[in-house]
């Protein structure tokens, strides 16, 4: 009779233990590599060669699709605020953490010496299935490190993965869950800004309004110019 109760005890005590943490291993998310879809080859080459030409600039943005959108929905905003001092605009539609890393060591922007990098990435890496959250955030951390590296003198301005999906989802709670542990890892850095807008796209029942992001994924208009204002805030900030 002992021995079955303490059996008992022993299986829930194992059912109620926390998981081991992940292990440690190489992910495709930190392992630089570029682009080879054809529709974004130009693109990927034009931001390369962008980065090894154009003239020092004060603000350069760094990121996926929605990065590349200033040109596009978020113009407006572009030429108002940041074409004026003359900002870069390195996003590349689809990229992962590992296309960015891929275009970091190809073309370092430590010769743009910017005063401040924009960051956005990581939401192609676990919405496409393509990394877990452990990975996506190893990824994103290996991102902000190098542009750390190579930029010494600029604030990151790390922004967390934006919602996405219409009506709350699993991919809203791994962004979330990569969002918080960035702020973790670069807790003692002054020099990298973590800055979280996601808030700001939703409606209080947490559903994603069309008028700011009509596929729940990219931004329209409206949605660059809260993007806008956050990261003029933040800049407000720097000496």
């Amino acid at each position: 009779m002992f021995l079955v109760v303490f059996a008992g005890i022993l299986r829930m005590s194992l059912a109620q233990s926390p998981p081991p943490p992940p292990q440690e291993r190489t992910s495709s998310s930190t392992v630089a590599a570029p682009r080879t879809d054809a529709g974004i080859l130009a693109r990927q080459s034009d931001c390369v060669q962008l980065a090894k030409e154009c003239a020092p600039a004060s603000l350069v943005f760094v990121g996926d699709s929605i990065t590349q959108g200033w040109n596009d929905g978020g113009v407006a905003m572009w030429d108002k605020h940041f074409a004026p001092i003359g900002a870069v605009n390195l996003g590349v539609s689809g990229d992962r953490t590992e296309h960015v890393l891929w275009r970091l060591q190809e073309a370092p922007i430590t010769r743009i010496k910017p005063k401040a990098v924009v960051l956005l990435i990581g939401t192609n890496n676990f919405g496409h299935g393509t990394a877990t959250v452990y990975e996506t955030l190893a990824g994103t951390v290996k991102v902000i490190a190098l542009l750390r590296a190579q930029a010494p003198d600029a604030t990151i301005i790390a922004c967390a993965v934006f919602p996405r999906g219409e009506q709350m989802n699993v991919m809203r709670g791994e962004a979330l869950q990569v969002n918080q542990a960035v702020v973790r890892a670069f807790a003692g850095d002054s020099k990298v800004v973590c800055l979280d807008l996601g808030p700001k796209f939703l409606n209080p029942d947490g559903s994603i309004p069309h008028e700011l992001m009509p596929d729940a994924l990219h931004l329209t208009p409206k949605g660059y110019a809260i993007w806008a204002d956050g990261i003029r805030a933040e800049l407000a900030k720097l000496p």
